[in-house]
C-alpha cells in the first residue's frame, strides 16, 4: 500500500525549469579502459562516449555495486545493495516447473520484490513516461502453453522462447510503461515487447541494433515532447557472445571484442543524434556507464598484445573485488547545469541514480526507499565534497570490499573472483586508493587500526539494513560478511 499511495501523490510542480528527461545507458562487460576518455592510451576509439565526457562530467572513481551483471542492475534500479536480497553470489539463472493447468513456468522469481520501490516507479509517479530497451536479467517467468518448449537446439546463446509466450514479473510490473528487449545472454534468441515474446532472432548479432533502434524510435516519437521521460538502455554489448554485426567486423584491427566496443559506441552516437534531431538534448540528462569490468571473453591477452589495456591501470577484471571488477566509466551530461569537461574524483556508486533523481525533482523519498542511494547532485553542481560516506562492493563469489575515503578493505584473499594471483599471506587486503589505485601494496598488517575501523563500518552498514542516514531497512536474508576466510564467519540477521 505504501508504494501505491506514493504513486498517487500529487505531481511535483517544478517552477524554475521543466522536469528533465533522463536517459541511463549502460553497456555490458565494458571495462574502465574501454572508453578512450578514461584511458589516454586506449587503442579503441569511442568518440560518441567521449563527446559526452567533453560536454558533461566524468566520474573517475565510480563503481558498480557488484562485479557482475544481475546484482549491479538491482542496485541501479532500487538504490539498494543487491546483497541485501536472496542473491548472495553470482547471477540469476532459471528454474522450470509444471503448473496445474499443464503450462510450464520457466525462469526465476523477480529479484526486485513487489514491496521495493524502483526508480522507474518513482519517476512514473512524478509524471514521467518510463521505458526500457535492452537486457533485464532481474528475474521473471515465461509461462509456456501446454505442449510447448524453449528451443535449445540453436546453441548456447540462442534459446528461443515460443512467440506469444507471456512473461510474469518483468519490467512492466516494476514501473516501466514500455519494454523492448531480452532477459539475459543465454536467451538472446528471444525478443520481448511489453510482457510477451514477439520474435525469435535468427542471429544474436541482431540484438544490439534492435535495442538501439527501439531507443532511437522512442526518443524520436513526438510524444516525448508531451511529458518528461525516463529511458533505461542496458545494452547487450560487448558482453559475450562477442558478435559485432557484419559491418563492424575488423573495424578495430585488434579483435572482435574491440570491434564490438566500437559498435556499442556507435549505438550511443545514434541515440545522441536522435536527441539532437528531436531538439531534446538541452533538457535531457544523459548518463553513460557500464555494469562491471571487462570479461575474459574479450580475449584480454589479444587486447594487451595490441597495446590496449581494457582496465587501464586497474587490477583485475569482471567478477573480481579488485578495482578492475567494479570501477567503471561514468559520465553525466546535463546542458546548462553540469559544467562541460568537468571531472569528479571522489567515490560514487551506481545506486546513486535513485536519490539523485529525487534530489533533482526536490521530492522526498519514503524512508524505506533507496536505502543505499546517495545523491550526486552536489557534485553535478560543482561541489568537490564527498557524496558517499561509504561504498560497498561485492565480487561474483559474494566477497565484500568496503571503501571509506581513500581506504579500501577487501574481506578476502586474492581477486575473490576469477583472476589468479594476489597476496595470500593475509586474510584480507587493505589498499590506499589515493596513492595505489592499482592495488599493488597490501597494507593489512601495517594499518591494523584502519582495518578495524573499516570492518566496524562494514558490519554496521550490513546490520542496519541501510547506509543512508535517516532511512529504515532490513536485509531479506541473513548476510555472511566474512566468507571462506580465517576471520570467523559472521551472520547479520534481517
Amino acid at each position: 500500500m505504501l508504494i501505491a499511495s506514493f504513486l498517487l501523490a500529487p505531481l511535483f510542480s517544478y517552477a524554475e525549469v521543466s522536469k528533465p528527461n533522463i536517459i541511463f545507458i549502460m553497456s555490458d562487460d565494458q571495462g574502465y579502459g574501454d572508453v578512450s576518455a578514461f584511458n589516454p592510451n586506449s587503442k579503441i576509439n569511442t568518440p560518441a562516449i567521449d563527446r559526452l565526457a567533453k560536454e558533461g562530467m566524468m566520474f573517475t572513481d565510480a563503481h558498480s555495486a557488484s562485479a557482475v551483471c544481475t546484482p549491479t542492475r538491482y542496485g541501479v534500479l532500487t538504490g539498494r545493495y543487491p546483497w541485501r536480497t536472496r542473491l548472495q553470489k553470482g547471477v540469476l539463472g532459471a528454474r522450470t516447473s509444471k503448473l496445474p493447468d499443464g503450462s510450464i513456468s520457466v525462469g526465476d522469481e523477480p529479484l526486485i520484490d513487489g514491496k521495493t520501490l524502483t526508480v522507474a516507479q518513482f519517476l512514473k509517479g512524478q509524471g514521467y513516461d518510463t521505458a526500457i530497451t535492452g537486457k533485464w536479467h532481474l528475474g521473471f517467468k515465461y509461462i509456456l502453453p501446454k505442449d510447448t518448449a524453449i528451443d535449445k537446439s540453436r546453441g548456447k546463446y540462442y534459446d528461443a522462447v515460443p512467440v506469444g509466450t507471456k512473461i510474469v514479473g518483468g519490467p512492466i510490473e516494476r514501473g516501466f510503461d514500455k519494454y523492448w528487449g531480452f532477459h539475459h545472454a543465454r536467451q538472446m534468441g528471444t525478443w520481448i515487447e511489453q510482457d510477451e515474446v514477439t520474435y525469435n532472432l535468427e542471429n544474436t548479432d541482431e540484438m544490439l541494433n534492435r535495442i538501439t533502434v527501439k531507443a532511437v524510435d522512442y526518443v524520436s516519437d513526438p510524444a516525448r515532447k508531451a511529458a518528461p521521460f525516463f529511458l533505461y538502455v542496458p545494452f547487450s554489448a560487448p558482453h559475450s557472445p562477442v558478435v559485432p554485426s557484419k559491418n563492424w567486423i575488423g573495424k578495430s584491427g585488434i579483435n572482435k571484442y574491440a570491434d564490438f566496443v566500437m559498435e556499442t559506441n556507435n549505438s550511443v552516437e545514434r541515440i545522441l543524434h536522435a536527441l539532437d534531431k528531436a531538439k531534446l538534448s538541452d533538457n535531457t540528462i544523459v548518463i553513460f556507464t557500464t555494469d562491471n569490468g571487462t570479461s575474459p571473453s574479450a580475449r584480454i591477452e589479444q587486447l594487451i598484445a595490441a597495446g590496449h589495456h581494457p582496465t587501464a591501470d586497474l587490477r583485475g577484471t569482471k567478477a573480481d573485488i579488485w578495482e578492475g571488477g567494479h570501477r567503471v566509466p561514468y559520465i553525466v551530461r546535463w546542458p546548462g547545469h553540469v559544467k562541460a569537461g568537468s571531472t569528479y574524483d571522489k567515490p560514487v556508486v551506481h545506486n546513486s541514480l535513485f536519490a539523485t533523481s529525487a534530489d533533482i525533482l526536490n521530492v522526498d523519498l519514503p524512508n524505506n526507499a533507496a536505502v543505499d542511494s546517495f545523491s550526486i547532485l552536489p557534485a553535478l553542481k560543482g561541489s568537490e565534497e564527498e557524496t558517499h560516506p561509504i561504498a560497498i562492493h561485492a565480487s561474483v563469489l559474494g566477497h565484500f570490499a568496503v571503501r571509506v575515503g581513500d581506504w579500501k578493505l577487501a574481506t578476502c584473499k586474492g581477486s575473490c573472483g576469477w583472476s589468479k594471483g594476489g597476496d595470500k599471506n593475509t586474510p584480507m587486503q587493505l589498499y590506499n586508493m589515493k596513492t595505489d589505485r592499482a592495488e599493488t601494496t597490501n597494507l593489512f598488517n601495517e594499518k591494523p587500526d584502519i582495518v578495524a575501523q573499516l570492518k566496524q563500518q562494514l558490519e554496521q552498514a550490513v546490520y542496519n539494513g541501510y547506509t543512508v542516514d535517516g532511512k529504515t531497512g532490513s536485509n531479506d536474508v541473513p548476510v555472511t560478511i566474512y566468507k571462506k576466510s580465517k576471520v570467523k564467519s559472521k551472520k547479520i540477521s534481517h
